[in-house]
């Protein structure tokens, strides 16, 4: 049997396990990847290379700045900015016709630029958003909905985790690549906007206009979200400056920010060990995809699959943009059936050398693969934060679900706007960083 047989026998057997025995993604690909291994080599041949990747991947230093990040989001969480941000767009935006829905993307917004955690934005914006949207009589697709989508801006908008393993894995500065999403980031945010603008306009009884304040009670607001505002641009500053690298940005990144909810009496002693304690087991969960994915891609790698795949695809002479598409259209069904970061790292070894070989910018092509990752968060049957939505508010996963395809043409327009200008949507910013 030939190797990249062997390798396609491997992605079906993971594919099975996945959903059939339900075992977790990262335990998934790290069997299937040290059995396949195994195979190929042998046992003893199986041991001694699991333990030498694990080693490299693990002993890199790089790495640190994937738990820093996540704590600083989690002591930002634990602090309440979540409900200061949310009160400062809902007093300056609440009172237009869905208002509501559209201060809860921009706070989603907001708090994703510290956070990076799609899953912490859907749980935070699911506990603030969705009983104002009740109150003022939201129909429910909107108000899952905007809160859902809302929620994936946590894993494109600086500092996201998917970025930051990316550049780890392809050896890409994380400076560049954080710089190289402000744009694609806006485009985003502001095509999720739009959407609620339209659904409104088609159903205008989804979202009635709250009530208007004054100019004082949203000065009033401001100061705290701020806070937020300043915190994320001393890190980009000083990373864009080469002031300091992406690890020294996310550990001043914690101290900052626990310095800020210290002086404005926000953070307990109990929140800050909840915000520990929540650190410690997301980033142990990305650390075990990590591993697993590493695994599972050194085994694609011995069995040539990738090699071959992208050798098959030129032979096809189609257009790279068509390539690019279709490389695309795996993610996006990938997205839909395993964990999206799990789906990224295992797809890496496959798509991103035919990608760099077929003259893509490496940068550019981590913001298009970073917006489609977040379609995944959305889409079922995997799609977790709907489920983070739906447990957290009580409306039907599939009432969450159908609120959350209103959503998905914005992602594809954002692509198409990457793919016609790249320079001009990330590359120009993404040039700059020293």
């Amino acid at each position: 049997m030939s190797g990249p047989v062997v390798g396609v026998y491997g992605i079906a057997a993971m594919f099975f396990i996945l959903f059939f025995l339900r075992i977790p993604a990262a335990f998934t690909m790290a069997l299937v990847g040290f059995v396949g291994i195994a195979l190929v080599t042998s046992l003893d041949a199986a041991f001694s290379m699991v333990g030498t990747e694990m080693w490299n991947i693990f002993s890199n230093y790089g790495l640190t700045v994937i738990p820093l990040f996540i704590l600083v989001g989690e002591i930002v969480h634990y602090a309440g900015y979540n409900f200061s941000l949310y009160d400062a767009t809902y007093k300056w935006f609440g009172h237009y016709r869905g208002g509501l829905a559209m201060t809860t993307i921009m706070a989603s917004a907001a708090f994703s630029a510290i956070s990076g955690s799609n899953t912490a934005t859907a749980a935070t914006m699911s506990a603030v958003a969705i009983p104002a949207m009740k109150e003022y009589k939201y129909h429910p697709m909107l108000n899952a909905g905007s809160v859902a989508a809302g929620a994936t801006l946590g894993v494109l908008i600086p500092p996201s985790i998917v970025l930051v393993v990316y550049g780890l894995y392809t050896g890409q500065s994380i400076g560049k690549l954080f710089f190289g999403n402000v744009i694609p980031s806006a485009i985003l945010t502001a095509a999720i906007l739009g959407t609620v603008v339209w659904i409104c306009r088609m159903h205008p009884d989804w979202g009635a206009a709250g009530p208007r304040f004054g100019w004082k009670e949203r000065m009033k607001a401001l100061p705290e979200a701020i806070d937020i505002l300043v915190l994320f641009g001393i890190i980009m500053y000083a990373l864009f400056a080469g002031v300091v690298t992406a690890t020294e940005a996310a550990a001043v990144s914690c101290f900052l920010g626990f310095v800020i909810c210290l002086a404005r009496r926000k953070l307990t002693w109990k929140k800050f060990l909840d915000s520990m304690t929540d650190t410690l087991r997301i980033s142990c969960m990305v650390f075990m995809i990590v591993a697993g994915a590493v695994i599972f891609a050194r085994f694609l790698t011995l069995t040539r699959l990738p090699f071959e795949t992208a050798e098959w695809i030129q032979t096809l002479a189609l257009p790279k943009w068509m390539v690019l598409w279709v490389i695309l259209l795996c993610y996006i069904v990938g997205g839909c059936v395993m964990d999206a970061l799990a789906f990224l790292l295992v797809s890496l070894p496959i798509f991103y050398p035919l990608v760099i070989q077929l003259g893509y910018d490496p940068i550019w092509f981590g913001q298009v693969i970073t917006i489609i990752t977040t379609m995944g968060s959305i889409m079922p049957p995997i799609g977790i934060c709907c489920y983070v939505v739906s447990g957290m508010s009580g409306i039907p996963l599939a009432t969450v679900f159908r609120g959350s395809f209103y959503y998905m043409p914005s992602y594809i327009i954002s692509i198409v706007i990457l793919m016609i200008s790249p320079y001009w949507t990330v590359l120009v910013l993404s040039d700059l960083v020293k």
